[in-house]
């Protein structure tokens, strides 16, 4: 009888220790907004991009808060699900004239009608629902938008050499692109 209970207590537990792995699962993985790592290069020159992928849904994706848009105009946007986007450039780099060091970021936007705000900033390690400090931005620029043609359901960062030493990051989503020109 004795035995039978130990047995018993053995495989409850065996039991408890598998549903709390498969919980665990479920809680953390990225079904519905999976993580992608875009990975560039050219020569010497490396980038890296560690996001989550939304899906459009059938949502207005950009717009006036008052329409019920996802990402309202003006306000911060991670780029991105999940955990807060992430850009490395092995190398100094110029985005519009304007110097970022190489080195690792939080990558950031405020989306606009027509522009774009743009951020590189230093606090790294974040989940990216939360705003960062913006004392830690080290590049803010705006970008301007465009209207695609095609309907991407799910947001996408890509790269493109445009010339020797030099692409475009582009951020694509419901009918918006915004293209980064990035100079290395």
């Amino acid at each position: 009888m004795k035995l039978k209970k130990i047995v018993l207590l053995i495989v409850l537990g065996i039991i408890l220790i598998g549903a709390g792995f498969v919980a665990y699962l479920m809680l953390t993985t990225k079904s519905h907004s999976p993580a992608e790592k875009l990975e560039y290069t050219d020569g010497d020159f490396i980038l890296t991009v560690d996001y989550c992928r939304p899906y459009k849904k059938g949502r207005l994706i950009f717009g006036e808060k008052s329409e019920g848009a996802l990402l309202p105009y003006g306000e911060y946007w991670r780029t991105g699900a999940n955990e807060a986007t992430e850009v490395e450039f092995n190398k100094d780099i110029s985005i519009n004239g304007n110097s970022l060091p190489a080195g690792r970021y939080r990558f950031y936007t405020v989306p606009g009608e027509s522009n774009w705000t743009i951020a590189f900033n230093s606090e790294l390690g974040k989940w990216g629902y939360g705003e960062p400090d913006y004392d830690l931005d080290i590049l803010v620029l705006d970008i301007p938008s465009n209207d695609g043609s095609e309907l991407i359901e799910q947001f996408t960062i890509s790269a493109t050499m445009t010339t020797e030493s030099s692409m475009e990051l582009a951020l694509a989503w419901d009918r918006t692109v915004v293209s980064i020109p990035i100079n290395y």
